[in-house]
């Protein structure tokens, strides 16, 4: 288990809440789905999973929105 610090994070379209951290050893970063959004209907969405490859580009851009407007 190792120690992670709390980046971002936002609401895909579909309702899922993702949140990006950044492990503190490695400073590898991830992206994990932390609630799963009511009308969700993808299967790869679940809750405390890391988000795909192809998400995680869709995910950045929104986090980094989140970011300069707080």
């Amino acid at each position: 288990m190792s120690v992670v610090r709390l980046i971002g994070f936002a609401t895909l379209p579909c309702g899922c809440v993702v949140g990006r951290y950044r492990d503190v050893a490695s400073t590898r970063e991830v992206v994990y789905v932390e609630e799963k959004g009511l009308s969700c209907e993808s299967a790869a969405h679940r809750r405390n999973h890391t988000v795909t490859a192809e998400r995680e580009r869709f995910a950045n851009t929104l986090v980094a929105a989140a970011l300069r407007a707080s």
